[in-house]
């Protein structure tokens, strides 16, 4: 409770810097956004792209690099309210760059709104602290692109850890 006590004084005090000099944008700035749109602009629709998303099926602690097992997440989100995608394919890479496993063996089609996940178990150390997805999605139409992003979550003993990493576009259909 008292980080969420210092968290809202933290952005009470952000909010009072910025509106004292007429910005809102400077909140967003201190605070590490930087994808933002405001009213009237327009969100850079596309077709499609290949992403590549960052995932660590296991992560070093402590002085002597002791590995934490996790278990990864590739969720895949349409956000797009009125148009499917299509996801051509999402292929699990390990630290070395080789080609572990295909997920969508044959494409899948999202609907609006629709998500899907694949799921790297905690046992499975194949892919190591490097391993990585590359993920295409393809449109008939523009539409808003898809979050696309991997949830590591793990837990040993009393420790437990979690995060997220949001996928990288590598390229760009129009």
């Amino acid at each position: 409770m008292k980080t969420i006590y210092n968290y809202t004084i933290i952005f009470l005090f952000l909010f009072v810097l910025a509106t004292s000099i007429n910005s809102l944008s400077s909140i967003i700035s201190i605070c590490g956004g930087t994808n933002l749109v405001y009213a009237g602009e327009s969100v850079a629709l596309s077709k499609g792209q290949t992403l590549y998303v960052p995932a660590y099926s296991h992560i070093y602690a402590g002085d002597r690099e002791l590995p934490m097992l996790l278990t990864v997440t590739l969720s895949i989100r349409n956000v797009d309210i009125n148009h499917s995608i299509t996801v051509g394919y999402a292929d699990y890479y390990g630290t070395k760059g080789e080609l572990i496993r295909r997920y969508a063996e044959k494409p899948v089609v999202l609907k609006p709104l629709e998500s899907i996940r694949y799921v790297v178990p905690q046992k499975d150390k194949s892919g190591g602290s490097g391993a990585n997805f590359m993920v295409e999605w393809k449109s008939e139409k523009n539409v808003n692109p898809p979050i696309i992003e991997s949830v590591m979550i793990g837990a040993e003993g009393q420790q437990g850890i979690s995060f997220t990493s949001r996928g990288q576009v590598i390229t760009t259909v129009n």
